[in-house]
């Protein structure tokens, strides 16, 4: 009776959600819903969001070159060789491989990843970092691929690789981030050869072709059921052997020099490659993902000047505050450098 009740309570909840970018099969029992899948309701859900992405794009194209946009639309992805004018990447290194700040840690498998929130105190410390976030091609860039006027969420980034005697770090699998289109960026600080972990992206598969359309659609009324936790939190995981048959080639891995910077839409099949051997990987990381179903690009009062720098901050202390209901997967790991263990 009291789980019946409940039940009914939450209903209008989750039913909200469903225009929103929830994407849990297993918190969500609407989106989790074969009977409802069958009918169309994934299926629904991931036309819609694409279509509504592709028309704030549009509104954004003016901001990115040209050869930018073809290079997107074709891959799936942007790469920035030679980022940064020398001098300004030199500066924006040595400032943060030299800097010291909180750190916070999250564990998946045999991997630590690290993460410094870009916020005014690392801005004070290393000016260069100014520069950066005033670049019109970065902002362009990035709003462009997130189809949405907004700051991203901005971090100095550590992946330890193999620190821990564990299965393999579940991001080393091809996978999607959620079922629309969503923004990550890397701007990397050092040379990342073949075997140091590189970020690798399948080309073309951020496309909603009819092939992948059916493929989510099929997905979607069985992930609940598999032993994959990840796919039926919302982030489908691919296997290599399933790209032919919708129509795309095996995945790219991105071994580039350092002040190299990659745009991509994480709707896209991605994944951190397998090392070998313990490496760490340090970058720039940006993260922009806002509710899909949201008809207009700007409108956003957390990317104002002042306001824009402290979320995540904010959105740590929330999670630290609320832990017990919504978890902190994030711990707190002291002041580091970023190329400390």
């Amino acid at each position: 009776m009291a789980g019946s009740i409940l039940r009914s309570l939450l209903a209008p909840w989750w039913a909200a959600q469903l225009l929103t970018g929830a994407k849990s099969f297993l918190d969500n029992p609407l989106i989790g819903s074969e009977a409802l899948n069958r009918r169309g309701l994934h299926r629904w859900r991931v036309a819609t969001a694409r279509r509504l992405a592709e028309r704030r794009r549009a509104a954004l194209a003016g901001q990115v070159a040209a050869e930018d946009r073809e290079a997107f639309e074709r891959d799936g992805f942007v790469i920035k060789r030679d980022f940064l004018p020398p001098d300004s990447f030199v500066a924006l290194r040595d400032g943060l491989l030299g800097w010291s700040g909180p750190a916070r840690e999250m564990v998946q498998g045999d991997t630590i990843t690290r993460r410094y929130a870009v916020d005014p105190e690392l801005i004070r410390a290393v000016p260069a970092m100014k520069a950066l976030l005033r670049d019109p091609r970065w902002q362009g860039l990035a709003r462009y691929v997130a189809s949405f006027d907004v700051e991203p969420l901005l971090y100095v980034q550590s992946i330890l690789s193999r620190r821990h005697d564990a299965p393999p770090d579940p991001q080393t699998r091809l996978h999607a981030d959620t079922f629309h289109p969503t923004m990550k960026a890397w701007l990397f600080l050092q040379d990342v050869g073949p075997a140091d972990g590189p970020f690798s992206y399948v080309p073309g598969s951020h496309r909603l072709t009819p092939e992948r359309l059916a493929w989510e659609e099929k997905r979607s009324l069985t992930v609940g059921r598999e032993q994959d936790y990840l796919s039926a939190r919302g982030s489908f995981r691919v296997d290599e052997a399933e790209l032919a048959g919708l129509g795309l080639p095996p995945a790219k891995a991105f071994a580039v020099p350092a002040n190299t910077l990659v745009v991509a839409d994480t709707y896209g099949f991605h994944a951190r490659t397998i090392s070998d051997r313990p490496t760490t990987r340090i970058e720039l990381f940006a993260y922009s993902r806002r509710n899909p179903f949201l008809p207009l690009a700007g409108l956003d009062p957390w990317s104002l000047p002042g306001i824009a720098e402290r979320r995540v901050p904010l959105l740590w202390l929330t999670h630290d505050i609320y832990r017990r209901w919504i978890g902190q997967p994030w711990a707190k790991a002291g002041r580091k450098r970023p190329g400390d263990e």
